[in-house]
């Protein structure tokens, strides 16, 4: 809401834009991330590997989160940060780092998508790619959503996409030569690519 922010702007980052190599360059480095996001929001995706695991003890992740915390404090009229990540690795992140609990103050859990969903997402983008898909082409993206769904990390909408971007180039490879608009803008179920999702 315009109430919350002055500007709209969002600057993304993941913890390898604020933790650097060497000694003393992490602070600065996360502040200067920090000043480009004042006034507006600071999204932190995959928040949870900025927390050491158990007994690495990564002193520059630490550097980073108490220099966020401390930018927390100091710009809280000036500065949103969003903290986002998969469900149990960010608990764990949290449990970590009592600093940051203190200073969140709504946590939001996202539901995953259905399968039904996700292949209408899938579906969506080829049809925003001027494709048009059989019958037999959704049923099979549907049972590799399905299939896939439960596993460790599942990407959710990330995954619908990269079935999405594997199929165009399966598609390419399954009509070259062929002449027929139809068959080049017509994604069949023998499109529909798996390999390495």
């Amino acid at each position: 809401s315009s109430d919350l922010i002055k500007q709209n702007k969002l600057i993304e980052v993941s913890s390898k834009d604020l933790v650097a190599e060497y000694v003393g360059q992490t602070a600065p480095k996360t502040m200067e991330v920090i000043q480009r996001a004042l006034g507006g929001v600071l999204f932190v995706d995959e928040a949870y590997s900025l927390a050491s695991g158990k007994g690495q003890g990564n002193s520059y992740n630490e550097e980073a989160i108490a220099t966020l915390i401390q930018a927390m404090e100091n710009y809280r009229d000036n500065l949103v940060v969003i903290f986002a990540g998969y469900t149990k690795e960010m608990q764990d992140f949290l449990d970590s780092n009592s600093g940051i609990v203190s200073r969140i103050g709504y946590t939001v859990e996202f539901e995953d998508y259905t399968v039904d969903e996700l292949t209408q997402i899938f579906t969506n983008m080829m049809h925003k790619s001027g494709f048009e898909l059989t019958d037999d082409a959704i049923e099979k993206a549907k049972e590799v959503i399905n299939q896939y769904k439960d596993t460790k990390n599942f990407g959710n909408a990330r995954f619908a996409r990269n079935l999405y971007e594997k199929s165009i180039v399966k598609h390419a490879t399954n009509t070259n030569g062929k002449k027929s608009k139809k068959i080049l803008k017509t994604i069949t179920a023998k499109d529909i690519n798996v390999d390495n999702l």
